[in-house]
């Protein structure tokens, strides 16, 4: 069958475009731009297009599948969906069987998901923090137990991919076990596509408020994803997250919880790699899915001890600054890391304290979406006024196409966060500064970084091209995560 994506630079859809081509389908796709991602999916077989346009959709396409960031207006879907409706000529629908319609089926990628939940077991992690490393760790723990699982992942692993070209990884893993473990993401209630027979619920807080205005209709959502499970199903709660118990404790009848009070915390926090206990709550769920599958705990322990990060989860690349940085030699650690909610950066920067407890830390923050800014404002006031780190660089807020209100645009600003932060502490005037663009951020790096700093590129947008703008002269430098 041949498959287009419209998006499918994402890192969700791309996904689901590596599944079509390991399932031997032929794919094809777009997106605005090109990436590490849809260069690795041209080395894999699929046909790239950058730009929307209609030539884009090509004779014999059966299947268009659309990411959730694509607007009605897009000229591919317009033309997708003018075909859906076309009747074809009477020589044209002999040939195809006598159909006097064009059989092509649209779907969301949230759609397609949903149909592969239907077809395997399916283990679904959601949450607002943690569903990336959760479900990468679970989809470590099942291959290494010889389950063979498929996974579907928004983020890349090097051990799904270990000698991928581009990008060093990949965030799908295709199987022929009966497993099926993937992300439930609650944006736009996207989950609701979803059948899983367990389902893992790692935290709850307000989050994606442009959608749901309240956190209250936030969590109305999860229980509406979790009334999915089937009488058998299972549900998996961090037992430390004050939002989860006692609200979701009695909606199933089959329920287990994990919590950093569990006798295996210590034990988890000694082998694992990744910094900070957040990361321990993270191998604790997976350690849970793994029992309720009696998977033995010596694999999942084994497989938890070898995980080494996912990319832009604390991704950790060492640059040589020789050549291009004012000639000093001593090393930087540069940190690319995906975090952009308040609690994932307290998370992600008390990690880098406890792994880096002797270096001065460096951020670059580019917010996310004028929404989630607006919405959480102070939140980001508090966690980045009282973040352990000696200098912050803070980039405009990155736009999100389609999910952006004109009116909250014009309230909002990086700016505006800079001042308040300044307001709100004091002593971090001088450590704190407004930079408008990546670019910018990478010239005041060069001018002023003396060595041995750590350097931590945060946020969910762009800004991770300011590592490569910043290390790019040493580019074939090795790239590890702890």
């Amino acid at each position: 069958m041949k498959v287009h994506f419209i998006g499918i630079g994402g890192i969700g859809v791309s996904a689901l475009a590596r599944y079509y081509l390991e399932k031997g389908h032929k794919v094809s796709g777009s997106d605005l731009v090109s990436s590490e991602i849809t260069d690795a999916l041209k080395e894999k077989g699929a046909k790239i297009f950058i730009g929307h346009n209609p030539k884009c959709l090509t004779p014999g396409v059966k299947q268009v599948i659309y990411s959730p960031a694509i607007q009605k207006n897009n000229p591919e879907l317009k033309k997708a969906y003018k075909l859906q409706t076309t009747r074809l000529p009477a020589p044209r629908a002999q040939a195809s069987g006598g159909q006097a319609n064009y059989k092509l089926q649209i779907m969301s990628y949230p759609e397609a998901l949903g149909e592969l939940t239907k077809k395997y077991f399916t283990i679904a992690v959601c949450g607002s923090h943690g569903k990336s490393t959760v479900s990468a760790m679970i989809g470590l723990i099942l291959t290494k137990a010889k389950l063979d699982p498929t996974v579907i992942l928004g983020t890349k692993l090097k051990e799904f991919a270990p000698h991928q070209k581009n990008g060093g990884g990949s965030n799908c893993r295709v199987g022929k076990g009966k497993y099926l473990v993937i992300e439930a993401d609650e944006y736009k209630e996207s989950f609701l596509n979803y059948w899983p027979r367990i389902i893992v619920l790692t935290t709850l807080e307000p989050d994606h408020l442009d959608y749901y205005k309240n956190f209250k209709n936030y969590i109305s959502a999860f229980k509406k994803f979790i009334s999915h499970l089937p009488k058998n199903g299972y549900l998996i709660a961090n037992k430390d997250d004050k939002n989860i118990y006692p609200t979701f404790s009695t909606i199933v009848e089959n329920m287990g919880h994990y919590s950093l009070r569990q006798k295996e915390a210590k034990k988890i926090k000694k082998i694992l790699k990744v910094p900070g206990k957040h990361n321990v709550q993270n191998a604790l769920a997976a350690l849970a899915v793994a029992r309720a599958l009696s998977v033995p705990d010596e694999i999942s322990f084994k497989a938890l001890s070898e995980y080494k990060g996912s990319w832009r989860r604390f991704e950790v690349i060492e640059a040589d600054k020789r050549g291009y940085l004012r000639g000093f030699t001593p090393k930087i650690t540069l940190i690319s890391d995906y975090a952009h909610h308040p609690t994932q950066i307290k998370a992600t920067l008390e990690a880098a304290k406890e792994r880096f407890s002797d270096k001065k830390i460096w951020v670059v923050f580019q917010p996310h979406q004028y929404q989630r800014t607006y919405y959480l404002f102070k939140d980001f006031v508090k966690v980045l006024s009282e973040a352990p780190i000696d200098k912050l660089i803070i980039t405009d807020i990155y736009e999100v196409a389609g999910r952006e209100n004109k009116k909250i645009k014009k309230k909002v600003s990086s700016e505006k966060l800079v001042k308040r932060i300044m307001n709100y502490e004091l002593e971090i005037r001088n450590k704190i500064m407004y930079i408008p663009t990546i670019e910018k951020a990478v010239d005041y790096l060069k001018k002023n970084l003396k060595g041995e700093e750590v350097v931590i590129v945060m946020g969910a947008g762009d800004v991770y091209k300011l590592a490569d703008l910043l290390i790019d002269p040493v580019r074939n430098m090795p790239r590890t995560s702890f």
